[in-house]
């Protein structure tokens, strides 16, 4: 069964909705840039709302009073979105003394070579490459080609993000072979807000896939 992720979520009644849907993992996003952007304190408040859901913690190149404050907080998973080097990785994880995702921006076959050099992380996300002049990598809602991860071997366990819809994510996965997807942007209307009828039909249709031929 393919595993799913809803990252960005700043409500409770719709974390407390994703997780009822079947969400293995819910993002929260402490990216002050971030349309999506929740504060600890606010973060703290939503994790009353988890259920069965893991709760994972995005942020980017934060210093190590961020890195602290966010594993008092219970968050089992931090993941990395900026432009951590494999060294400062390596330090977030003893730091906190939590798991470490660390997400990588793609756009050609050579941009997976990055990954290897990050040896503690304990998984990764393989998402599009952000736009030029972005102020922060992800939810940008572009997909890239996926046919670069053809015969691809990931180092780590991984998931595929970047620009997936509920229209879409099927063929991804069955493209990819990605043995678990995240989605932000790909469940809004609004920006930085998430729609019901999307996160449903996301999560169905990625649960779904195994099941299509």
């Amino acid at each position: 069964m393919v595993t799913v992720k809803i990252c960005g979520l700043r409500d409770p009644d719709m974390v407390a909705f994703a997780a009822r849907e079947g969400a293995d993992w819910i993002g929260f996003n402490f990216v002050p840039q971030s349309a999506r952007y929740v504060t600890p304190e606010a973060a703290a408040t939503l994790m009353l709302k988890l259920g069965k859901a893991v709760p994972v913690a995005l942020v980017a190149d934060p210093d190590d009073a961020l890195v602290m404050q966010i594993a008092a907080l219970g968050f089992p998973i931090l993941q990395l979105h900026g432009q951590e080097t494999p060294e400062r990785a390596a330090e977030i994880k003893s730091l906190s003394g939590r798991a470490i995702w660390k997400a990588f921006g793609v756009q050609t076959r050579s941009d997976l070579e990055q990954i290897v050099a990050y040896r503690c992380i304990d998984a990764l996300l393989v998402d599009a490459k952000a736009p030029d002049g972005a102020a922060f990598g992800g939810g940008h809602g572009q997909v890239f080609d996926w046919s670069i991860l053809k015969d691809w071997t990931a180092p780590k366990p991984w998931l595929l993000a970047g620009g997936l819809r509920p229209d879409n994510v099927a063929e991804a996965i069955r493209q990819t072979g990605a043995p678990g997807v995240d989605v932000s942007s790909g469940v809004e209307r609004i920006r930085g807000l998430k729609d019901r009828e999307l996160v449903r039909a996301f999560i169905r249709a990625a649960k779904g896939s195994a099941e299509q031929p």
